[in-house]
């Protein structure tokens, strides 16, 4: 019999320690082995409510302990206040799922599972690599389940249309097609653009695609310094050699410019997915579940999902993503019952049906092993083995840094250096909040 993923490190009992109290975790063995029973389990999380319902429904139907779980969607911009008013009227969910960039605003009410539970040898062989992003001293936030990576979408008439076989796989091919798809008035209005970047407030998404920028050159965002302390770092100084962070934000920002050869989009135009639904735009960053809703939205619209371009010159691959995990909240009512379904849940069979009910990819290794039929799905298990997070302040905080950031660029209020180094200081102060 194949071990599942936590049997070997979940059986027994187990004392964890929280800041309410003390959390008895019951013997977790695979659904083969004869586990206990789950028991009623409420899962609040920020995924839409349609494709988790149908994952607990094929999940319950391979296991039956996973009968009673049941899950409620919520509002990530509410999440904390909803989970802190129910903590407090003894009405707390059994477990939380989000991803990491609601992590941090909810820290204060999760329990988090000890290295003594879960080791980070396991952790590492078991997870994706940008799964760490839950890792913490001394244990985890929680138990990775599925990863959203941004993708590429692109317009296949305007490609073909414009002689262009396929879709660019690194940043330096991707300005080189500025000038054979944008098309500008004798004005320099821009009719149809290549890709919508360069600002922010219109460009969907932009928080994830500056975020890839960034990763991808090796500034990590946040880091815990040397006292424990978390810190933003956006590339503003280099040890030796030329800084990463100006080089990002001037690649971003080039596209706004219109005395470049790069410019393709400004502020003026709408959202950027709606000029891609309106086949006004060749190219589209978005996350991998996307593709569920532009499909419907536009079924005239002829496009393709791909990987999400890499520097020419990079040694590996790296893209944002939203790495979902659950975690369980203090004043759990069933605490047992959630870590075993959240560990059920994380069993390759069950993080497959999950991938296919939510457009997702799974955040365990074995199942990323096999490549999926569908395209767009292939694409999305490809890039899960190397997408990245990062911990961030609260999304709407995050959003007013970086628009902030853009807008001192590209009205020329500010350099390259200063906006970082504002944004740096920014983003600090509000992780250490």
């Amino acid at each position: 019999m194949k071990i599942s993923l936590f049997q070997g490190i979940l059986v027994g009992v187990f004392v964890v320690g929280a800041l309410i109290g003390v959390f008895v975790f019951a013997t977790y063995s695979s659904k083969n082995s004869g586990a206990g029973t789950v028991g009623s389990v409420v899962i609040w999380g920020t995924l839409p409510a349609a494709g988790m319902q149908a994952t607990l429904i094929a999940a319950a139907q391979m296991d039956t302990t996973l009968k009673s779980v049941s899950y409620v969607q919520k509002d990530p911009a509410t999440l904390p206040e909803d989970l802190a008013s129910a903590i407090a009227t003894g009405a707390a969910p059994d477990l939380i799922l989000a991803s990491q960039e609601e992590l941090l605003p909810l820290a204060k009410f999760i329990a988090p599972i000890p290295t003594s539970m879960l080791s980070p040898s396991t952790f590492s062989s078991s997870f994706i690599r940008g799964a760490e992003v839950f890792g913490m001293q001394g244990g985890y936030w929680g138990l990775p389940f599925l990863v959203d990576p941004l993708v590429l979408f692109s317009n296949r008439s305007i490609l073909s249309s414009s002689g262009i076989a396929k879709p660019p796989v690194t940043w330096e091919a991707l300005v080189g097609l500025v000038p054979n798809i944008a098309v500008l008035s004798p004005s320099r209005q821009i009719i149809r653009g290549l890709i919508a970047l360069g600002t922010y407030s219109n460009v969907h998404n932009a928080r994830g695609i500056l975020s890839t920028l960034f990763l991808q050159q090796g500034v990590p965002l946040s880091s815990y310094s040397t006292n424990n302390v978390l810190v933003a770092s956006l590339g503003v100084n280099a040890a030796g050699g030329v800084p990463a962070g100006p080089s990002v934000l001037g690649f971003y920002t080039q596209f706004a410019d219109p005395s470049k050869v790069s410019y393709t989009w400004n502020a003026s135009l709408p959202d950027s997915r709606q000029e891609f639904l309106a086949g006004d735009l060749a190219l589209y960053l978005g996350y991998a579940s996307e593709a569920r809703y532009l499909a419907p939205a536009n079924p005239h619209l002829d496009f393709a999902v791909t990987v999400v371009p890499q520097p020419a010159t990079a040694r590996a691959k790296s893209v944002y993503g939203l790495i979902y995990a659950f975690t369980i909240p203090r004043g759990a009512p069933n605490p047992t019952g959630a870590f075993q379904a959240a560990a059920l849940l994380t069993n390759s069979a069950e993080q497959v049906a999950a991938a296919a009910n939510t457009g997702l990819a799974p955040a365990a290794l074995t199942p990323l092993e096999s490549v999926p039929a569908d395209s767009i799905s292939a694409v999305a298990y490809a890039e899960a083995l190397y997408a990245q997070g990062w911990l961030s302040p609260a999304s709407g905080d995050t959003d007013r840094v970086f628009s902030g950031m853009i807008n001192d660029v590209i009205s020329g209020r500010s350099s390259l250096e200063t906006a970082l180094g504002s944004a740096e200081r920014s983003l600090s102060a509000l992780l250490q909040r």
